[in-house]
């Protein structure tokens, strides 16, 4: 229900040796360059309001406009000193161009298209920064799902750890060389450092309360960095009555209204489609009981497939509400200043800080959460072991190094 792609699949990812060494299988769904980032147009199915198929010529004459509308918001930015959100760019571009402008079902098939940009960052095209939007370094190899999702990642790297589950941190106390910490049932735990992961959402809301309070820096810092919303209703069927192809998408008037289907009997085998909602949508999603949700994702599948089946289960995240995120992942918000992220991952005497919001160039994403995380465990050693004054490890960040160091090929499948 969480993080699902490795974005990626190449060895410079630093998750790469774990996940290869681990023989965790990939289901490739893109290459590089893709116009919808994690998916090629090369195996799907849009559908109007109507139910009835949209020819993939229409499709993919769309796809090179939108190619064209981007490359124009480029331009967009270069002449405009005050950074823009996407959704004014792409007025502006109109604007300049109108013979980019699509009518009828082909303005429909462009609203689908900005709405998986709008996934990208799950947020709504009018909140993403014009300025940084295209700045994230994506790794070469393109974008695999994770046929078992993470869960054998987090088991493998918490092998040998002390992991306490269902710890809600309500306080930290960051002394002259002791942190203490407090949970929500009021006991507390002392130790040397503190490494804060916490969602971004969390540390927005100020659920956690810092002793020092954190200075303006870090709170504006903080506040001024987005956090997207993308939710997900898995479905699962006792037959598979769709297309084999790797996604299903609605196509509608306004991006908030068009929808996109996982197909993950493509990818695991089991009768199972996600639907994927992001930004604005996604939270009015949240309001909605897991049943009435689950009622609107299959008035869209009726429509699309009349012989539908009801589910016969089901799950639905709330992401957005749910008090331990609050959100999904980071984006740039219009009109961030440029040091944002040095001070979001500056340490603060004994604290430190990680997860993928404190990744430079490679937020939003589980590999740049997980490199954040092995940069603040080695600067919250070095800080413990210079005050033991000893050369010797003071903190073991992983047991993992003879399956880090295991060469092991990709097992990427497509089919």
């Amino acid at each position: 229900m969480g993080a699902s792609w490795l974005h990626g699949v190449c060895n410079e990812n630093p998750l790469a040796p774990l996940i290869r060494s681990l023989r965790l299988p990939l289901y490739r769904t893109s290459g590089d360059n893709s116009v919808l980032y994690d998916h090629d147009l090369e195996s799907y199915a849009l559908f109007d309001a109507s139910g009835h198929q949209v020819p993939q010529q229409i499709v993919s004459e769309v796809s090179e406009t939108f190619k064209k509308i981007l490359e124009e918001t480029e331009k967009v930015r270069d002449e405009n000193l005050v950074d823009l959100s996407i959704h004014e760019a792409i007025s502006i571009v109109f604007d300049k161009h109108p013979q980019l402008r699509q009518e009828g079902l082909s303005h429909e098939v462009l609203q689908w298209f900005i709405c998986r940009m709008e996934a990208w960052f799950a947020a709504d095209a009018d909140m993403i920064s014009l300025k940084c939007w295209d700045q994230e370094h994506v790794l070469s190899g393109g974008h695999g799902v994770m046929v078992q999702g993470y869960y054998p990642v987090i088991k493998a790297l918490a092998e040998k750890i002390d992991v306490r589950l269902n710890y809600r941190v309500t306080k930290i106390y960051n002394g002259f060389d002791k942190v203490m910490v407090t949970v929500e049932d009021g006991r507390s735990f002392v130790a040397d450092a503190v490494i804060v992961t916490v969602p971004l959402g969390v540390l927005k809301a100020n659920l956690i309360e810092f002793m020092p309070a954190l200075p303006e820096w870090k709170t504006s810092a903080i506040s001024d960095l987005g956090v997207g919303n993308e939710n997900k209703i898995a479905l699962k069927f006792d037959n598979v009555f769709w297309p084999n192809v790797e996604l299903l998408g609605v196509v509608a008037s306004a991006s908030y209204a068009c929808g996109y289907f996982l197909n993950l009997h493509k990818v695991t085998g089991q009768p199972i489609l996600v639907y994927m909602v992001a930004g604005r949508f996604a939270y009015d999603l949240e309001k909605l009981s897991d049943e009435d949700a689950v009622k609107f994702v299959m008035v869209h599948l009726v429509r699309m497939f009349p012989n539908a089946s009801e589910p016969v289960q089901y799950l639905v995240s709330h992401w957005g509400t749910d008090p331990n995120s609050l959100g999904c992942y980071c984006y740039d918000h219009v009109g961030k200043s440029g040091d944002l992220y040095e001070r979001l991952r500056a340490p603060l005497g004994n604290m430190f800080f990680a997860g993928e919001a404190y990744s430079v160039v490679n937020e939003g994403s589980v590999h740049g959460a997980y490199s954040s995380g092995i940069t603040a465990a080695e600067n919250c050693k070095e800080l413990i072991r210079g005050r033991l004054g000893s050369s010797e490890d003071a903190l073991h960040v992983s047991q993992l190094n003879d399956l880090l160091d295991a060469i092991n090929p990709f097992q990427v499948s497509r089919l």
